[in-house]
């Protein structure tokens, strides 16, 4: 999913502020889903983030397009385990493209009533098919 840095991404030096890393991430796993036929919910359960360990490499800055890209590393049946990376495409200074900006170690699980529950075999497949049908 690529992104277009804006002002209202950056602080006052016109540089990403850090925790927006983490919600491109978040909506870079939302469009997984919206851009399939798969919901990341269903009646009475959904995902939410139990663990998150990320690395900040270089800055991104106002103008800059940004690509996150998700790759799964690992299926339970109540979580799933992926890593998101964070690339500079274009920077509208010096044409530098493809520069690793950030990169997380993200799982989320499956919960109904804030309890774990195994995720139905749709999302299942869904997330077993993933890497192969976006790379």
């Amino acid at each position: 999913m690529k992104i277009r840095i804006y002002y209202e991404d950056t602080d006052t030096g016109g540089i990403v502020y850090h925790a927006n890393y983490i919600k491109y991430c978040d909506r870079a796993r939302s469009e997984m889903f919206f851009s399939s036929s798969i919901k990341p919910f269903t009646k009475d359960a959904f995902f939410v983030v139990s663990s998150i360990e990320a690395k900040y490499i270089k800055p991104a800055f106002i103008g800059d397009l940004i690509e996150v890209r998700t790759k799964i590393l690992e299926i339970k049946k109540a979580s799933a385990v992926l890593e998101q990376s964070i690339y500079r495409v274009e920077d509208i200074e010096k044409n530098s493209k493809d520069d690793l900006l950030f990169k997380a170690q993200i799982k989320i699980a499956f919960v109904s009533n804030l309890k774990p529950k195994k995720m139905n075999d749709e999302i299942a497949l869904f997330f077993n098919n993933y890497n192969h049908s976006n790379h």
